[in-house]
C-alpha cells in the first residue's frame, strides 16, 4: 500500500542532492514543471532539464532523455503521467540515480518498488519546491 514519505528523510535528501534531473522540464512558464524548475535553480542546485521537445530553457541545456545528461545526477524528478513514470525510472537506475521523486499526484507502485529493489530512494506524491520551502521550518 502506498504511504507518503516522512518528512525527515525527504529533509535529509534535499540537503545531500545537488543535481536534479527535471524530467517533463516545460519551457511554458504557466506549468508547474517550469515554477519547480526555476525554483529549483534559483535555490542553487544544478537543474537539468529533460524534455526531448526543446533544447534549451532557462539558459539551461535540455536533453532528450536522461542517458543524454552529462554527469551523474543525485535526484530524478518526474512530471509525467503516473503510467509514464515506469520507463523514467528504468532510465534512471540505468544512470545511476540515487533518488525517484514522483511529484505532487504521481504515484506509481510498481515503479516504485523497482527503484527501491535497484537501491534507489523513492519519493511519490510529493511537490518538491515544497518541500525544499518547508525544510526550514522542520
Amino acid at each position: 500500500m502506498f504511504e507518503i514519505s516522512p518528512v525527515l528523510p525527504v529533509n535529509d535528501i534535499l540537503r545531500s542532492s545537488s543535481s536534479i534531473a527535471v524530467v517533463g522540464f516545460s519551457p511554458k512558464e504557466n506549468r508547474p514543471s517550469y515554477m519547480v524548475g526555476k525554483y529549483l535553480i534559483d535555490a542553487g542546485y544544478n537543474v537539468y532539464p529533460v524534455n526531448p521537445g526543446v533544447d534549451e530553457i532557462l539558459g539551461h541545456t535540455s536533453y532528450p532523455d536522461l542517458a543524454s545528461l552529462p554527469e551523474k545526477i543525485d535526484i530524478v524528478d518526474i512530471f509525467r503521467k503516473s503510467e509514464d513514470v515506469l520507463s523514467v525510472v528504468e532510465a534512471a537506475i540505468a544512470i545511476q540515480a540515487k533518488v525517484i521523486w514522483m511529484q505532487q499526484g504521481i504515484v506509481n507502485q510498481e515503479a516504485a518498488d523497482l527503484a527501491e529493489k535497484a537501491g534507489l530512494q523513492v519519493i511519490m506524491d510529493r511537490c518538491i519546491k515544497v518541500d525544499h520551502q518547508n525544510m526550514g521550518s522542520i
